[in-house]
C-alpha cells in the first residue's frame, strides 16, 4: 500500500541475540512486549464491545475466503520483491463451493443434485459438517472452517442456504444444474452484500465507510455504478492484490476480540461458559465431530428478534490492545532460543514478529502520510502497526497537540485501521469483474427472485422471514438473514426437551349388570 515508506524494525539492544536483524533478539524483544502490554486481566463486562461475537467468526471465515484462491501467480508476481503482496482474492464463497460439483463430487449429495451434503448429529435433530465416514474430517471446501466449532457452524450455515436456495430454484422448474448455479449466484452476491452493508458497517468508522465505497445512482445513461474512495491508499491495475498492511495488520484485529468461553445453548445451561481453547474434550476446538453441547443456538451470538436482551447476543470483547488469555498460548513449544517456530506459541508476539519480517511500515508514518492525527500513546507503542491499529481502536484516542480525538471507543476500529480495512475490502470487490458490484451494481437482495421465494415459503408457513432480525441502523439484509435461510436453531425450542406424554387415564371396566 505505501511502497515509498520503508520497513520498521525495534531497537533490540539488551535481548538476547542482540542486533538488529538477529532472529533471537527480536523474538525476546516482541516475547516481552507482549508479556509487558497485551495481557488480558479486564473481567467481563468491563471489556466488552457493542459487536455480537457471531461477527468475530464471521470476521475469520472472510479471511479463509480470502486466502484460499490457488490461482497460478502471473509472472509479475513472481518477482520476489512483491510476492508477499500479491494474491489474487475474490469475496466469492469458494471456500464453501470449492471447485464445484464436477471436480470436487465428494463436497455434493448424490440424492439432492445441486446441494451440500451435509451431516447429523446421531440422536439429535442438530445438523453437523458432512465428515469422512468413520472419521473426524470434514468434507468441505476449506479445511480450515473446521478450526472451531463457531466459525464450522457458520460454514454449515452457508451449505444449507445454499441448499435452500437450490429448492427454491427447483420449485420454479429449474434443472439441478441451473438451480446450482442460480443458487450459487444468489448466495455470492448476497454474501458480498452482507459483507459490505453489514459487517463492515459494523466494525468500520461509519464516515470512512461511507466514503470508501459509494453508490452513484447516475452514472450517465441513467445506470448505477458504485466508486472507489481511498484509490490513493488501495490502488490495483489489473487484478486485486491482497496488501501486506491489511493481511498482516490492520485485519488482524479479530484476535483482541476473542472471549475465553461462550455459552452455547440453552441445552447446556444459561451462565454455563464452554473454554474457547482448553486443550480437552470440553472446548470450541474443531477438527472433530460436532457435539450437542457445542451446537451454537444463534440468538445467543447474533441480534435475532429472540435474543433476550441484554444478557443475549454475547458480545465480543473490546476493541483493544490486549488479547484473550485463550489465545495467549499456542500448543507449539519447541522453547528453542532462535528457532523459527518458538514464537508460534504467542499470538500475539507472531504477529509483531511478521509485521518486521514483511517489512511494515512504522504506523506513525503512515498515519502522517495519509494525513491522519497520531494517537497519543507511549514511544514504544507507536510504530508496530498491528499494535498501533488495536490501540486507536481501544479508546477515543486524544491526539498529540490538539483536543481532538479519534478511536473507536473500544467498538470498532480507528480511523487508521478504517482506511486499511474499508478500502481493501472496496477495492477487492469493485476489483472483481464477476461481483455484483460490477455485474448488476443496482442488485439489492430484495429484488432477488430465489429470496423473495424463500420469503414466501416462511410467511406461508408462519416462520419468521429473512429480515425478521433487526440490523445495524435498521439496514436488512444482514448475517442473520444467512441463519434464517439455513434453517439452523435461532432460539432455545429446539434445545429443549421433548414434553413427556400424559398417559391416558385407565378406566375401570364397567362391571357387568346383576340379574
Amino acid at each position: 500500500m505505501f511502497p515509498e515508506l520503508p520497513g520498521w524494525e525495534p531497537d533490540t539492544t539488551g535481548f538476547t541475540g542482540a542486533g538488529i536483524g538477529s532472529a533471537a533478539a527480536l523474538e525476546a524483544y516482541f516475547m516481552n512486549f507482549v508479556a509487558t502490554k497485551m495481557v488480558d486481566t479486564t473481567a467481563p463486562p468491563a471489556g466488552d464491545s457493542k459487536l455480537p461475537s457471531g461477527y468475530v467468526y464471521f470476521g475469520q471465515f472472510i479471511d479463509h475466503d480470502l486466502t484460499l484462491d490457488t490461482t497460478p501467480l502471473s509472472e509479475a508476481e513472481l518477482d520476489p520483491n512483491r510476492l508477499h503482496n500479491f494474491r489474487t482474492p475474490r469475496l466469492d464463497l469458494d471456500c464453501i463451493y470449492g471447485q464445484g460439483p464436477d471436480a470436487q463430487p465428494y463436497l455434493y449429495d448424490k440424492a439432492a443434485p445441486g446441494c451440500f451434503r451435509i451431516g447429523e448429529i446421531a440422536g439429535t435433530p442438530f445438523k453437523d459438517l458432512p465428515r469422512a465416514a468413520g472419521q473426524d474430517t470434514a468434507l468441505i471446501g476449506d479445511p480450515r472452517n473446521d478450526e472451531n466449532a463457531i466459525v464450522a457452524q457458520l460454514h454449515l450455515a452457508f451449505l444449507l442456504a445454499h441448499n435452500t436456495l437450490v429448492k427454491a430454484a427447483v420449485k420454479k422448474g429449474m434443472s439441478s444444474r441451473k438451480a446450482f448455479e442460480a443458487a450459487r449466484k444468489t448466495l455470492r452476491r448476497l454474501y458480498q452484500w452482507i459483507i459490505w452493508h453489514d459487517y463492515m458497517a459494523r466494525i468500520c468508522d461509519p464516515s470512512v465507510h461511507k466514503r470508501a465505497l459509494r453508490k452513484d445512482r447516475d452514472a450517465g445513461n441513467g445506470r448505477t455504478s458504485w466508486e472507489l474512495g481511498y484509490e490513493d491508499v488501495y490502488d490495483w491495475k489489473n487484478n486485486p492484490f491482497m496488501p501486506l498492511e491489511f493481511s498482516v495488520a490492520a485485519y488482524r484485529f479479530g484476535h483482541s476480540l476473542v472471549r475465553n468461553g461462550y455459552q452455547t445453548n440453552f441445552a447446556k445451561g444459561v451462565g454455563v461458559f464452554t473454554p474457547t481453547f482448553k486443550f480437552n474434550a470440553e472446548d470450541l476446538r474443531g477438527f472433530r465431530a460436532l457435539h450437542p453441547d457445542r451446537v451454537v443456538q444463534w440468538d445467543w451470538f447474533l441480534r435475532m428478534s429472540s435474543s433476550v436482551r441484554p444478557t443475549f447476543p454475547q458480545v465480543a470483547r473490546k476493541f483493544d490492545g490486549v488479547l484473550a488469555n485463550a489465545l495467549r498460548e499456542l500448543p507449539e513449544d519447541p522453547d528453542k532460543p532462535g528457532d523459527n517456530t518458538k514464537i508460534l506459541n504467542v499470538l500475539a508476539a507472531r504477529n509483531l514478529v511478521r509485521g518486521v519480517r514483511m517489512q511494515l511500515p512504522s504506523a506513525i508514518e503512515v498515519a502522517k502520510l495519509l494525513d491522519i492525527p497520531v494517537i497519543r500513546i507511549n514511544e514504544d507503542e507507536r510504530e508496530a502497526l498491528w499494535y498501533y491499529i488495536l490501540r486507536e481502536a481501544e479508546f477515543d484516542a486524544q491526539v498529540e497537540g490538539s483536543t481532538l480525538t479519534v478511536g473507536g471507543a473500544g467498538d470498532r476500529l480507528g480511523t487508521l485501521g478504517s482506511i486499511i480495512v474499508a478500502a481493501t475490502f472496496a477495492g477487492l470487490l469493485k476489483g472483481d469483474p464477476l461481483s455484483f458490484f460490477n455485474l448488476e451494481p443496482g442488485w439489492t437482495p430484495d429484488k432477488d427472485e430465489l429470496l423473495d421465494s424463500v420469503e414466501v415459503d416462511l410467511t406461508a408457513a408462519g416462520q419468521p422471514g429473512l429480515n425478521a432480525d433487526e440490523q445495524v441502523n435498521g439496514r436488512k439484509w444482514g448475517l442473520p438473514t444467512i441463519i434464517r435461510l439455513s434453517g439452523l436453531p435461532v432460539d432455545a425450542a429446539p434445545f429443549r426437551p421433548a414434553p413427556v406424554p400424559v398417559p391416558e387415564p385407565v378406566v375401570e371396566p364397567a362391571a357387568p349388570p346383576t340379574e
